[in-house]
Formats: structure tokens, C-alpha cells, sequence
């Protein structure tokens, strides 16, 4: 399979090549246009398809770089400004015209004419957005838009002095990397007590946003916001009991092996209990790990291990470097986390991170990665409608990558036994993870089936469910009070409610996908390939099947996956 990652921003033929979405003025003619435009036939159907595709390509382009700018420098209220005046002047005066486009299609006679297995999945996301639609939605979920951005500009402010020197909460993570114990603790405690401030602060937030999404939920008929979410979210393929099944496969077939990796931590490091500021350490006289320095750095060699990869790969990145389509360094004022931002209009996407210099990093850039890759082969597909991929395989795209690339982390690690090393915290975290994921997902659903909670309830429940999925081995007395809140440092909770199991499902698909890349790279690095450029066009179950995948929670099949992973873990020291 050859590919290029010379990719073009799309013709345009229905908008002026200079149009700027600017207000809403200058937007509506063309919306207007739409609505009012004829529709005689097959292929004035298509026609009118291909113009409300370029319409949505260039409107969602806009907003993801005002969301862009504004995570990249929260401290700049004009940027806030040009990204809350699309949410609340914009944005809702288009919704009630899209939903009138959606009916105008499913309406049209000439749909029936359309390939059905290419628009399935299309016009069922259409048929699912006009049943959820409704005005009295509108003004709410612009201002949740703009409210839930407020955690970054909340957590972008956090910083601790470590030595006499400032460091944001990601870079002062590094600290919990130190051979010596006594600043692990120091850093360990500072960062939580920083937290601590906004405390109260980010409550009242999410508060906040549980009451709008509630009566999101109420006011298109749905007795929870969980139950509205997942209609939302396109959630076809599985409920909410396979979720609870795969919560108890996690504390079953995972938790057993992540209270072995902290007793073997424990047993490496010479301790008689382990501390949470003890769980990234090394033992003394072994130094952290440090794959790079600089962000440009991390790029550097992100392409090259690409390229070992597959050519076509390196080139993505290279391609996003050379547009200015990465923002990797942490530095105050910038916004937690990061993300991969699909472009609609240029094709190359956006990567936003906090890279600190450490191995995580390495992880996030080729998760992220992972993730442009997908929009790089995506991009080609005819409608804006048809790159709209399930958020499960988008995952699978990203987490594939962190353990396809380990292979050739020698680029970061030319040292045999730091490689090693590297490989075995990789493998390490790919179980640990899962906890974490079962811990958020289920507290979650507590969340919004028990509506009327007070912030008591909110903290015991909170504890007791992360009581459930973490490990007795490692000991937290005397640190209640950061337990109780630390659920606030997942952004996802503020700003994507309920996204986040697909990290679970998507972990099990890449641990699939890594079993046929252990038995034939090439092979397996095909499917990947012919699964992500699909886009959106098949369901969740069939752009698994088209990677070699099967589409299953059971807890067999969690169960033979960890085992694979522990077994690959256990090679690494054969010796061992």
C-alpha cells in the first residue's frame, strides 16, 4: 500500500476561496442557499451533499482553531473572546438550520437512491441527530461549550516552586520520577496541595455543568443525561450493561495483575510500603529516564521512528511540522492535556500537548500520532459526514501506535537497558491504565443516574468506587483529603462527559492489534490502515472486523488479552 501525506486543503466550489467565517451575516446565505435549493434528482442530491460538506468543512475548521488558539494561551482574553463569540453568536443560530438540512435530506425522495452501504452509518448519525434536536437545547449547550472551558483556564494557572524554580502541575511531574524519596514526597504533596486551592472553584463547575446537561437530557425526553449522552455519542454498538460487565472484568482479570507490578515495584525499590509518590520511581542510583529535551527534539525523532514504521507515517508528521501544526512544550498559561485536532478544510491536523521531557511524553506523541494518522487517511473520503469515525476506533488508531512504535524506540533510547526499561514501563501502563478507566467511567454513571446528589454524596461515592479499582498494595494513609477531590484533575469529566471508556474498548482492539503485529508487522500495520481509511462509513463492529478485530467486552476476552500483555512483559527479562 503506498500513501501520501502531501495533502491538499479541499477545493472549494460552493463558498468564495477567501470567504472567513466572521459573524453570521456573512454565514447564513449560504445555509439559506441549501435549505431553499431544489432537489429533482439523484444527482442533485449528491451535488447539494458535496456543498453542505464543503459548508460544515470550512464552519468546523474555524472553530477548532479559535478552540486551538485559545488552549494554546488561556491567559489572552481576545482569544476567549473569538472562541466564546462562535459558541454563543454562532453556532446557535446554525443548529436549528442544520436540523432543518437533516430533515430536507431524510426527506428527499432521492435518498433512497444513495449507495446504502456508503450512507448508512451516514444517515443514521442524521436520523440520530434530528430525534435528539430540540430549540430549548440551543442556548444551553452554548453556554456549556463555553463553561466547560473554564477547567482549562483554571488548571493552565496551577503551578508549584520546586527548588526555588516555577513549574506548571506537568512539568513538576517529573518530579515523582527522582531516586530520592524525600522529593518525590515534596512534589507529590505540592502538586495535590495546589489542586487543593481550586477545590472548591472547580466544584462549583461542575456543578454547574451537571445541572445544564440534566436538563439537556429532560428536555429531549430522557429521564438521565447517561441515557441522552450515549444516543449522542452514536453509542449503536453497546450499552451501558457492557459497560458495568467490563468494570467487573477489570477488577477481576486486571486488578490481580496490577497488585503484582506494585509488589514487584515495591520489592525493586527496597521498600516496606509503598507510597503513591513512590509508583513512577526507580531505584537509587538509576536515573529517570529522559528521551529528549526540547519539543523540536521530540519531533525529531517521533518522525524517525514513523519512518521505520512505514515512510508514509514520518511524512504526516513532517508535513504538520512544517504547517506549524504542533504546540508539544508546557509552559504556564497553557491548557492541561492534549489532544489531536482533525482539521476538516486543510486535512493535516493539530497536535497540543505538555511535554515535560519524560517518557509519557513519548507516549502522548505517538498516541497523538496514531491519531493524525487517521486524519491523514480519513481526509480523502468524499463527505465532511463520512470522517466522522465512531470515538472507540479513533482510540484504537492512537493506542495502536504507542505499541506498534515501541519496536523502534531506539531513536529515543540508545541504551539497550533503558530501551528495556522504556518497553516495560509501556507494558506496564497499558494494565494500569485500565483501573482508571473503570474508576472514571463508573463514577460517571453514579454522577447522572443520581441527579439531586449533594457534594457530600459526590466525595463518598467518588471514594468509595476508586476504593474499587485501586490496589491495596500501595498505602494512602493520611492523604484523604487529596483522594477526595482528585477526580478534578480529569478533564474529560469538565469537558467530554462519558468519553472515556472508549479508552478501555480501544486498548483491548490495539492489545489485538499488536498480537498480529508480534506475528507479522506488515500485516498488521495493513489492516490498521485499511480500517482507519473508512472513516465513519461502516459501524463500530465492522470497522473492527475490517482490522482484524473482534468487537467483544466479555471478560474472557479482557482476560486472554491481559495475559497477553503480561506474558510479552515477562519476556522483556526472560531471565527473570
Amino acid at each position: 500500500m503506498t500513501y501520501s501525506a502531501d495533502i491538499k486543503k479541499l477545493p472549494r466550489h460552493f463558498l468564495p476561496k477567501d470567504f472567513e467565517v466572521k459573524d453570521w451575516a456573512s454565514l447564513e446565505p449560504y445555509f439559506t442557499n441549501l435549505l431553499e435549493r431544489p432537489i429533482d434528482s439523484a444527482s442533485s442530491l449528491e451535488q447539494w451533499l458535496k456543498d453542505l460538506s464543503e459548508l460544515e468543512s470550512i464552519v468546523s475548521e474555524d472553530a477548532c482553531w479559535r478552540q486551538i488558539k485559545m488552549t494554546c494561551d488561556t491567559e489572552n482574553k481576545t482569544l476567549e473572546e473569538a472562541f466564546n463569540f462562535f459558541m454563543m453568536e454562532i453556532q446557535p443560530k446554525i443548529q436549528p438550520l442544520a436540523d432543518q438540512l437533516n430533515k430536507k435530506l431524510v426527506e428527499s425522495p432521492f435518498a433512497a437512491e444513495l449507495d446504502s452501504k456508503k450512507f448508512f452509518t451516514y444517515l443514521r448519525n442524521v436520523r440520530k441527530n434530528i430525534d435528539l434536536f430540540r430549540e430549548e437545547n440551543i442556548p444551553l449547550q452554548a453556554s456549556l461549550a463555553v463553561e466547560a472551558q473554564r477547567f482549562g483556564m483554571i488548571s493552565g494557572k496551577m503551578t508549584i516552586t520546586m527548588n526555588g524554580q516555577e513549574y506548571t502541575l506537568q512539568q513538576a511531574t517529573k518530579f515523582l520520577e527522582d531516586p530520592d524519596r524525600s522529593i518525590r514526597e515534596q512534589a507529590y504533596r505540592k502538586i495535590n496541595e495546589r489542586r487543593l486551592q481550586d477545590k472548591e472553584e472547580l466544584n462549583g463547575l461542575y456543578s454547574s455543568l451537571l445541572q445544564k446537561r440534566n436538563q439537556v437530557a429532560r428536555n429531549t425526553g430522557f429521564s438521565n443525561y447517561r441515557d441522552f449522552r450515549f444516543a449522542e455519542l452514536g453509542r449503536f454498538d453497546y450499552s451501558k450493561e457492557d459497560c458495568f460487565q467490563f468494570h467487573e472484568a477489570v477488577k477481576l482479570h486486571v486488578m490481580p495483575l496490577v497488585n503484582q507490578l506494585l509488589e514487584a515495584k515495591k520489592k525493586k525499590l527496597g521498600l516496606d510500603t509503598l507510597r503513591p509518590w513512590d509508583v513512577e520511581a526507580e531505584p537509587a542510583g538509576v536515573q529517570p529516564l529522559r528521551p529528549f529535551t526540547t519539543g523540536e527534539e521530540l519531533v525529531a525523532k517521533t518522525i524517525d521512528c514513523f519512518r521505520t514504521m512505514r515512510p508514509f507515517f514520518g511524512d504526516c508528521l513532517e508535513m504538520m511540522r512544517n504547517m506549524g501544526h504542533l504546540d508539544l512544550e508546557s509552559r504556564k498559561g497553557k491548557a492541561p492535556g492534549g489532544y489531536n485536532c482533525p482539521l476538516a478544510e486543510s486535512g493535516a491536523p493539530f497536535i497540543f500537548m505538555n511535554a515535560a521531557g519524560q517518557l509519557d511524553d513519548v507516549t502522548t506523541m505517538v498516541h497523538e500520532g496514531g491519531h493524525a494518522i487517521h486524519s491523514f487517511l480519513a481526509h480523502p473520503l468524499e463527505l465532511n459526514g463520512f470522517k466522522e469515525y465512531p470515538t472507540e476506533i479513533a482510540e484504537v488508531a492512537s493506542m495502536s501506535m504507542e505499541l506498534f512504535s515501541m519496536d523502534s524506540w531506539q531513536v529515543f533510547f540508545d541504551n539497550k537497558e533503558e530501551l528495556t526499561r522504556a518497553k516495560e514501563q509501556q507494558l506496564e501502563r497499558v494494565i494500569t491504565i485500565f483501573p482508571w478507566i473503570a474508576t472514571i467511567d463508573k463514577f460517571q454513571h453514579w454522577i447522572y443516574e443520581n441527579q439531586n446528589h449533594t457534594d457530600a454524596e459526590r466525595v463518598s461515592n467518588w471514594l468509595r468506587i476508586l476504593d474499587e479499582f485501586t490496589s491495596p498494595v500501595i498505602d494512602f494513609s493520611g492523604l484523604s483529603s487529596y483522594r477526595e477531590h482528585s477526580w478534578q484533575r480529569q478533564l474529560h469529566l469538565f469537558e467530554v462527559p462519558f468519553y472515556y471508556i472508549e479508552y478501555g474498548i480501544a486498548q483491548l482492539g490495539a492489545i489485538g492489534l499488536w498480537q498480529q503485529f508480534k506475528a507479522n508487522p506488515d500485516a498488521a500495520i495493513n489492516n490498521y490502515i485499511t480500517a482507519l481509511q473508512l472513516g465513519g462509513t461502516r459501524t463500530l463492529p465492522e470497522l473492527f472486523q475490517a482490522a482484524g478485530l473482534k468487537f467483544d467486552l466479555s471478560p474472557d476476552h479482557i482476560s486472554g488479552l491481559m495475559q497477553f500483555v503480561k506474558s510479552e512483559l515477562d519476556n522483556l527479562h526472560p531471565e527473570g
